[in-house]
Parts: C-alpha cells; sequence; structure tokens
C-alpha cells in the first residue's frame, strides 16, 4: 500500500495561484487575482484539480483556504470561477458574499485585462 502525504496549500501571490501541494508536487490551484482598488478583493478565476486526485476533497480544500486567506487578510472573495461560486453557495457560514459593487469592480478588472484568467 503506498502512503500520501497531507495535502498543504501555498499561496503563490506574485503568480497569483493558490497551490495544493501534496509529496512535493502541485495536484491542484485556485488562479486568482487581487483587485486592484479597494477592498482588495481575492478574485477566484479558475479551480483546477489534476485527474488522479480528483474526488478526495482537493477543490474544497484549495477554495476554504482561500477564504480562510482573505479574512485573515480582512479582504472579501469574489468566486468568478463556477466550482468557488458553487462551494460558497453550500458553505455560507465560511463564505461571506462579497458587495454588488466589489463583484463588479472584479469583473470589470477581468475584462479589461483577460491575461487575468
Amino acid at each position: 500500500m503506498v502512503q500520501s502525504t497531507a495535502v498543504e496549500f501555498r499561496d503563490e501571490r506574485k503568480t497569483g495561484r493558490l497551490l495544493a501541494v501534496e509529496d512535493g508536487t502541485a495536484v491542484g490551484h485556485i488562479a486568482y487575482f487581487v483587485l486592484a482598488e479597494e477592498p482588495h478583493a481575492l478574485v477566484a478565476v479558475h479551480t483546477v484539480v489534476e485527474p488522479r486526485h480528483e474526488g478526495r476533497g482537493v477543490a474544497g480544500g484549495l477554495v476554504r483556504t482561500f477564504y480562510g486567506i482573505a479574512a485573515a487578510e480582512g479582504v472579501p472573495v469574489v468566486p468568478l470561477c463556477p466550482y468557488a461560486a458553487s462551494w460558497a453557495a453550500k458553505h455560507p457560514g465560511e463564505a461571506p458574499e462579497a458587495a454588488a459593487a466589489v463583484v463588479d469592480a472584479a469583473k470589470a478588472q477581468l475584462a479589461a485585462d483577460p491575461d487575468l484568467w
């Protein structure tokens, strides 16, 4: 039987990635950006889990960690990623909804700079 280590999460802010790492290898990530204007929300754009690691809670762990980072920084999360939005809807106690103006600003920033995706 092969033992695997626990998944750890690493925020690589400069590259806009929250990584899920297991045994030294990235097995998933959230692509995100920081909203340029106040309140500098964290904007989740895409959640990816490597196929061999699906169904193990990696994506949920990524989103939960992402919301935890935002809470620690005192900023909202804008879940533009469909998976992150679905997770947030199922976990309202852990995923406070961002104000409509913040969501609109995040969508506008992404539309103006598609490379954020």
